[in-house]
């Protein structure tokens, strides 16, 4: 179900909690909320719906065919080649913003049944995966 998007600082500045295999309904609204905003949106975190899991989806360029990706508890384990971009975000009103991200990063996440995987991410892609985990650790741009 497509959600209403959340705008409130105080609930999105707020550290989000582990996602488990219950969370799965929050997952696919969290997909179908994000493919309905794709004209002007490629990442969503649970919070900016108003769940507080560490869930994530976003438009992922990485694979040999782009596709959607949906990542339970999301962690940036490594990461190197800081620099400085200007990003936007749905949930928070005026226009971009300043902040550092990082070209490359290794993640660790879990799938919708519960495996972790681990895999490196570039360019772009790792922009977006940053700005989605930031949200989930309650940091706002």
């Amino acid at each position: 179900m497509v959600k209403e998007l959340i705008h409130d600082p105080i609930f999105l500045g707020m550290t989000s909690v582990p996602a488990t295999a219950d969370d799965i309904q929050t997952a696919n609204d969290l997909l179908e909320t994000l493919t309905a905003h794709s004209e002007e949106c490629v990442g969503m975190a649970a919070n900016m719906i108003g769940e507080r899991k560490r869930i994530i989806a976003f438009y992922d360029e990485s694979g040999k065919k782009p596709c959607y990706t949906v990542m339970f508890n999301p962690e940036i384990i490594k990461f190197s080649d800081p620099y400085e971009t200007e990003e936007g975000c749905l949930s928070l009103l005026g226009g971009p913003r300043k902040t550092k991200r990082y070209k490359n990063i290794k993640v660790s996440y879990q799938t919708a049944q519960m495996q972790t995987r681990i895999k490196n991410f570039t360019g772009f892609t790792a922009q977006i995966i940053q700005h989605e985990v930031d949200h989930c650790n309650g940091v706002l741009i």
